[in-house]
């Protein structure tokens, strides 16, 4: 009989996947857990059709993250923090005050755990890596300041 998996089923298949399985396992097991149901014609086309959609979706989001990128790569933020006399900043400029200042300034709303770059410890140019999709990275300048 063949099933079309609504999970992941360990030592079976994943969610998405047609399998061959025996009627007793398929009907006892996969069906009365939710774990698959019949692979018939209609069901088989709506899968198919919902993975179009999909991929339709994706490839907007990619296009999209591709202008961002390339929007980000031209701009720079700036970040004023309090600092001692050598550069030195009181505490450091993280992830997180990375991802508000691009909201505040550039109106972006990156997550900050999309941003890579280490704490910044003293005043000066830097360079942080932001991943906006599968593939598609951009690079931003930061300018930290002393108040």
């Amino acid at each position: 009989m063949k099933v079309l998996l609504l999970e992941d089923v360990k030592n079976v298949g994943r969610k998405g996947e047609v399998i061959e399985a025996k009627e007793g396992y398929a009907k006892n097991f996969l069906f009365k857990g939710k774990l698959g149901v019949e692979a018939t014609a209609e069901v088989l086309k709506n899968v198919a059709e919902k993975k179009a959609k999909l991929a339709k979706q994706e490839a907007k989001a990619e296009e999209q993250a591709k202008k961002i990128a390339e929007e980000i790569k031209a701009k720079k933020i700036v970040i004023k923090i309090k600092a001692a006399e050598n550069g030195k900043i009181f505490g450091a400029v993280t992830h997180k005050e990375i991802s508000e200042e691009l909201k505040k300034q550039l109106n972006y709303d990156i997550d900050k755990k999309k941003i890579e770059i280490d704490p910044i410890k003293s005043l000066g140019n830097y360079k942080a890596e932001l991943k906006l999709f599968k593939g598609v990275k951009a690079e931003l300048s930061i300018e930290v300041l002393g108040l």
